[in-house]
């Protein structure tokens, strides 16, 4: 297991749930490289996205749009190769003015110190039912 690749992942994964949960995003994007690309799997960004700009574009959606009360990840595992890190995570919030909680796997690859994919992957989305 190379050390050094998950404490880089750690690191930028810190920025990234710090985006998440604040919607500043500005740490993260300066750790992705020009050319980075990444995949999600529903809604207007579904498939394939590249750039940076397209990258900023996303991470504000969810920041302004999806999750405006912000969004909490908690990690539950991380999984490596040598470019890449796997991180499976829990996550709580409100889509939509919903009460949301699901399951999540994100993975980030990497290119030097910087991160040049992103990938996610949902479980089955579940909103917890308002209580009467």
């Amino acid at each position: 297991m190379s050390n050094s690749i998950v404490t880089l992942a750690k690191t930028a994964f810190k920025d990234f749930q710090q985006g998440l949960a604040t919607g500043e995003w500005e740490p993260f994007l300066e750790r992705l490289t020009d050319d980075f690309t990444f995949w999600f799997p529903v809604g207007s960004y579904q498939g394939e996205n590249v750039g940076k700009a397209k990258a900023k574009e996303f991470f504000n959606y969810v920041s302004q749009t999806a999750f405006p009360q912000g969004l909490s990840v908690t990690i539950n595992r991380i999984t490596n190769s040598e470019n890449t890190v796997v991180f499976e995570l829990k996550s709580e919030g409100e889509l939509f003015s919903h009460p949301y909680i699901n399951q999540v796997a994100i993975s980030f690859d990497f290119r030097g110190d910087h991160i040049c994919g992103y990938r996610e992957y949902l479980g089955i989305l579940y909103q917890i039912k308002p209580q009467a």
